[in-house]
């Protein structure tokens, strides 16, 4: 399958000083913006470093609140190791835009998960230098959501925050400095499916299906998410239908070939000529007129990111 990569014209990021940073949108508005696989490179200045992530960061003297909150989640041996990491640093005032509280709040002990997980969501696998951050639409984070990268007039943003100093060499990765600590999502599937208010007849059906506990789970799950609409294209009386008792089974089967085991982002799915699918039925992918089909209905948007799992719209019900 055709791989679909949305290529930025932003050759090299020489960005220097704060900006305002952009708005931050979760999911991607077209099938055919997605991202490439995250890789290695290897410059000249890399190989020279011969101080860790870690060490660096503690000798500039401008993240200390990150340096505590890497302690305090215990990842500092991890960014200590080989790697190679890029990491998306905020500086001490990236942390003090934060709530008040907020930081004392996640150094406490009990809350070292969801510090990890944020702290996890500003890494990213490889050595990811600024001219190729600059190419990217995206890439996937270590703490498994993935985050988006755009560059434009001479300035990359990291979901809501800026890129205000980019390329320091690392001996296990290279530090990019940003002026926001950037978020990974806290809500499951259901409740991002919810709160987006376009799918409350998926959302009515999984209830009726009794699937709702399944899809707030662990997972992760990916879920190509069928909206109102595409519900509403199904013969008149079909979902009337399915949502009684009687026909649960038969709802389970439908919803169930909606969703796949694991984290599949769009870089993934466009890469794949067919899925399973927890129903056990396969799904076929394809690329068509520009667009990305699952079996017949077309991926409209990708990578809506939940704490266990992740989102692709579609337009049409996929029926086993």
């Amino acid at each position: 399958m055709k791989k679909l990569v949305a290529v930025l014209t932003v050759s090299l990021l020489t960005l220097s000083g704060a900006a305002d940073a952009g708005s931050k949108c979760r999911s991607n508005q077209s099938a055919g913006r997605v991202v490439t696989r995250t890789h290695v490179v290897t410059s000249s200045t890399s190989r020279v470093a011969v101080k860790d992530i870690v060490d660096t960061a503690v000798g500039a003297g401008s993240f200390r609140t990150l340096v505590a909150a890497v302690s305090a989640a215990e990842l500092v041996d991890t960014l200590k190791s080989e790697g190679p990491f890029t990491v998306f640093a905020p500086t001490d005032e990236a942390f003090a835009r934060l709530p008040k509280g907020t930081v004392e709040s996640l150094l406490k002990p009990e809350n070292k998960a969801r510090l990890q997980a944020i702290l996890t969501y500003h890494v990213v696998p490889g050595r990811l230098m600024a001219a190729d951050v600059a190419r990217l639409s995206g890439a996937v984070t270590v703490q498994g959501q993935r985050i988006d990268l755009t560059a434009k007039s001479g300035r990359v943003t990291v979901d809501s925050a800026t890129v205000v100093k980019a390329d320091i060499a690392c001996k296990n990765g290279v530090i990019h400095v940003i002026d926001r600590v950037i978020l990974p999502s806290e809500k499951d599937i259901v409740d991002t499916a919810v709160g987006a208010g376009t799918f409350n007849t998926l959302a009515a059906a999984l209830q009726a299906a009794g699937l709702v506990d399944t899809l707030k789970g662990a997972g992760p799950f990916t879920v190509f998410a069928p909206t109102d609409e595409a519900f509403a294209r199904l013969p008149a009386g079909t979902i009337e239908t399915l949502l009684k008792p009687e026909n649960k089974d038969q709802l389970v089967a439908i919803l169930t070939c909606h969703v796949v085991s694991g984290r599949v982002h769009s870089n993934d799915v466009v890469q794949l000529t067919s899925a399973d699918t927890v129903n056990g039925k396969a799904v076929t992918i394809r690329e068509s007129g520009g667009s990305v089909l699952v079996n017949s209905a077309r991926v409209t948007a990708t990578d809506i990111d939940a704490e266990n799992g992740v989102i692709h719209v579609i337009d049409t019900v996929l029926l086993p």
